[in-house]
């Protein structure tokens, strides 16, 4: 009996908190426990190509992630790295290549054997690939958060993203820019309990967490919940799958950002969670 006191105290606790803020509502959630497809799903394809991210669709994955950069003639186009050396046959700057030139790149197979040629997306192709088919996780690189916006309410899809903030100057431009996107942030190297997350909370005011899903306890995670915030990490690594899977789930996370977004979703459904 004292056991059982000792454990529901500390979460009635929890229920109390005032993080000092209401955070803005993500989109709509389409499942209880979230994936998001991490570069989209390049088990099969290439990162961050459009086939990746409907593959990621096909699979029932909440969210594709993306990485927005801009060319030197001010247009949008998803690529994780600042230049196109590692993904295309290409040589150079995003930022110093115009769109003309990023659209006649190839981005390579993953496999010798794959025949099929693949392109750099643009912003747009990914709105009007995802739009009421799948959230968009955009992961804020080198972008105008303006531009941004005027091409997601073009789409009708401002209701259907969230923004990772990668440096302090998106974050501001971005509260100017339309107050309630849902903005997302990691956890510093600092914050290892709930005091220190409490104080993180106060002085940001994030929407959403990411990090590594290593980064929390149970009672950083129930801290976060309390407080209305949604904490999705990131378990993509050499040793994800399931022993992965089962401590993120055990400490109380409910939203996982990864790299197996098919194999994951099948893992949610044998335990009940999809």
């Amino acid at each position: 009996m004292t056991m059982k006191f000792t454990t529901i105290i500390p979460i009635l606790l929890l229920a109390l908190v005032d993080i000092g803020y209401k955070p803005n509502p993500v989109p709509k959630k389409m499942h209880d426990f979230i994936v998001i497809a991490h570069r989209g799903d390049h088990t099969v394809y290439p990162e961050n190509t459009l086939e990746g991210y409907a593959m990621a669709a096909k699979n029932e994955a909440d969210y594709v992630e993306i990485d927005l950069r801009t060319t030197s003639d001010n247009q949008l186009v998803s690529m994780h790295d600042g230049s196109v050396n590692r993904m295309t046959n290409g040589k150079g700057l995003i930022k110093d290549l115009t769109l003309q030139q990023i659209e006649a790149l190839k981005v390579n197979a993953r496999s010798s054997t794959d025949t099929a040629t693949y392109r750099v997306p643009t912003f747009e192709q990914i709105l009007k690939l995802c739009r009421n088919k799948i959230h968009i996780y955009i992961d804020f690189k080198e972008a105008d958060a303006t531009a941004t916006l005027t091409m997601l309410k073009q789409y009708h899809m401002e209701k259907q993203v969230l923004v990772y903030i990668n440096k302090p100057s998106q974050y501001t431009d971005w509260r100017k820019t339309d107050p309630s996107m849902p903005l997302m942030l990691s956890l510093p190297d600092s914050v290892k309990s709930t005091v220190s997350l409490q104080s993180f909370l106060n002085k940001y005011q994030p929407d959403v967490l990411d990090g590594d899903y290593s980064d929390y306890t149970t009672d950083m995670v129930a801290l976060a919940k309390a407080g209305g915030l949604q904490v999705w990490p990131d378990a993509q690594g050499p040793k994800e799958g399931p022993a992965v899977w089962d401590k993120a789930i055990s400490i109380g996370l409910t939203g996982l950002q990864t790299d197996n977004p098919h194999a994951l979703v099948q893992y949610l459904k044998s335990k009940g969670l999809r």
